[in-house]
């Protein structure tokens, strides 16, 4: 099994499939690298190298009680980056990974990085305040705690419905899919899991997003129903120097797993543009 040892000890999974220019992706919560499966074999069979972590408490990564928060992340991904001599590399983040990479290009991917995609990101921030009037309330985060707490494996069985829009009228769900987002999110542990809602929620990406310098694709479902759009890819697009924005009409927060075909044709002619 492919791992790294970070200065903390934490030992970090991860896949390195192909040869080429490298493509990383960052899962979202409570996720594992497991959830680009779509987009890791389409660019592999395109001539790219792949590569995908498990976040420090999630998947097969250590279960850690501790630096379960986005400075550590985006530290543990450029151990990575270092560790595979990544250069000319694209990073491509989903929700919370969305934050993950805005982090991990501001600070640490000077001379590694070529280009990032944001994807139903979590940037610029979630939680509602005094100067992002916009945001989710406070309570809706403490809600998922308090779910998550008391039975976290139903909890992960009931989230799959709104994030892929399985709860919208005429959408059939699919059984594989939802099994396969619960079996992800059992593999982590459930202090990690706890912790993250505080970062992806709380931790506040606008100084990140203003000092990337590659370009930047955005793309969000505008039925997205765990990271609504007004309040992150709109405001996303206004703050990154070279950012591209498309929205999807009537997708979902999953939209790279229920409609690859869409998601990986764009992430292509970005990454090759």
């Amino acid at each position: 099994m492919s791992e790294i040892t970070t200065k903390d000890g934490t030992h970090i999974f991860y896949k390195d499939w192909g040869t080429g220019q490298p493509i990383v992706f960052h899962h979202g919560w409570p996720l594992s690298a497991d959830d680009w499966d779509a987009q890791m074999l389409f660019f592999l069979s395109k001539g790219f190298r792949v590569i995908a972590h498990d976040r420090r408490g999630h998947g097969r990564s250590t279960q850690t009680d501790t630096g379960n928060e986005m400075d550590t992340y985006a530290a543990d991904v450029a151990a990575l980056a270092a560790h595979l001599n990544l250069k000319n590399a694209v990073h491509i983040g989903h929700s919370t990974g969305g934050g993950e990479v805005a982090r991990y290009v501001a600070q640490h991917g000077a001379g590694r990085v070529a280009k990032a995609v944001l994807i139903g990101a979590v940037p610029p921030i979630m939680v509602k305040s005094a100067t992002n009037p916009g945001g989710l309330p406070m309570e809706v985060f403490d809600g998922f705690r308090r779910q998550l707490a008391a039975n976290r494996a139903q909890f992960y069985k009931d989230v799959p419905f709104p994030f892929y829009g399985y709860n919208r009228e005429g959408v059939k769900p699919s059984e594989g899919i939802m099994a396969n987002w619960w079996r992800q999110g059992m593999m982590g542990g459930i202090k990690a899991h706890y912790d993250c809602i505080k970062a992806f929620s709380e931790t506040d990406f606008t100084e990140d997003l203003k000092k990337i310098d590659v370009p930047v694709l955005i793309l969000h479902g505008d039925d997205d129903q765990i990271v609504p759009i007004a309040d992150s890819a709109l405001l996303s697009a206004e703050l990154v120097k070279q950012g591209t924005l498309k929205v999807y009409k009537g997708l979902p927060h999953g939209m790279c797993t229920t409609h690859p075909e869409l998601i990986n044709q764009d992430l292509l002619e970005f990454v090759r543009g």
